[in-house]
């Protein structure tokens, strides 16, 4: 009987010793890896929508939570060495904002790290990080804008707020699939239904956008539209609106930052409620949800924001049945 009750006491202070040791360690604090192809200041406003978002939900950025920052500051090339760093820190998931090229370079990098994207103008069935978007299959979930679908939509925009406009100048990307598959397969079938002549203008790198700025200085088309773009595009959204500020050129983008930054007028998925769900994904995975269970989201929410202040400086007058429709007028 001693025996037992001496066996009962060492069990019950071997477990409370051990209650007592694991209550003294620290607890594990998740390691989000953030890879991103531009750089921090084009990225401020995504980035304080997820951490505003995170916070939410109880992860508070320095206290239950770490973030590993990786921007490729507009170099692609940079982005597989980013995401490798990412992988070899053995961060719990990786969040990639942007299109095909980070995504892609994400899920080179890794195959056991849970990816969440924020995909631009992709679509990630084709692209090939998911199997569908019900059920993505891998290790790569999140949402897509599928904003090249909205082309149309953006021309139609453009034609009713300047209504002479009849030739339009295309920016894009030539190395974002998602650009091209805009540019050749929706752009030229909604101009012609439109009565519109498009002419598209390749930028490979930041020094050619000078060649192409000089080119269209010469061509004076009526407008210009710059597609949804991977991160060259979006690195020189500021540029691009200041030259067609110059120029007095009215443009149309696929994102409310573009017109923020100066150019006319944007129709798209409105960014930073998609941004917010990100961390939706990342608290499910945190909380044990396998990426291949969570299904791609698409977005609910879209936005048409006209830039007034753009509109009297390059001239034009905007109807007032196209600003009534706006979601934003900035003034």
């Amino acid at each position: 009987m001693r025996r037992k009750i001496l066996s009962v006491v060492l069990g019950a202070v071997f477990l409370a010793t051990v209650s007592f040791a694991e209550a003294q360690q620290p607890k594990k604090v998740p390691r989000i890896g953030y890879l991103s192809g531009v750089e921090p200041t084009s990225d401020s406003t995504r980035v304080e929508a997820i951490r505003l978002a995170l916070r939410e939900l109880g992860y508070i950025e320095g206290q239950n939570i770490a973030i590993e920052y990786r921007y490729a500051e507009g170099k692609l090339d940079r982005l597989p060495e980013l995401a490798a760093e990412l992988v070899r820190l053995k961060v719990d998931i990786i969040v990639v904002l942007g299109g095909y090229t980070p995504i892609q370079a994400a899920k080179n990098a890794t195959k056991a790290i849970p990816i969440v994207m924020s995909g631009r103008g992709i679509d990630p069935v084709v692209a090939g990080f998911v199997e569908s978007l019900a059920h993505p299959g891998g290790n790569v979930t999140g949402l897509t804008n599928l904003s090249l679908e909205l082309g149309g939509k953006r021309l139609e925009l453009l034609k009713e707020a300047v209504r002479k406009v009849a030739r339009i100048a295309v920016l894009y990307d030539p190395a974002a699939p998602g650009s091209v598959r805009e540019v050749k397969e929706v752009l030229p079938v909604a101009a012609r239904a439109l009565g519109l002549t498009v002419r598209s203008w390749e930028v490979r790198d930041a020094d050619s956008l000078e060649r192409v700025f000089a080119a269209l200085n010469k061509e004076r088309p009526d407008g210009l539209y710059v597609p949804a773009a991977g991160p060259l595009m979006r690195a020189n959204e500021k540029r691009i609106a200041g030259f067609a500020l110059k120029s007095r050129l009215p443009s149309v983008h696929d994102n409310r930052e573009a017109v923020d930054a100066g150019g006319l007028m944007s129709y798209g998925a409105d960014l930073v409620d998609s941004y917010r769900r990100v961390a939706y994904y990342v608290d499910r995975i945190l909380k044990g949800a396998k990426p291949a269970d969570l299904p791609v989201e698409q977005p609910t929410k879209f936005e048409f924001v006209i830039n007034l202040k753009t509109a009297k400086q390059i001239g034009l007058t905007i109807p007032h049945e196209v600003l009534a429709r706006a979601d934003k007028v900035i003034k």
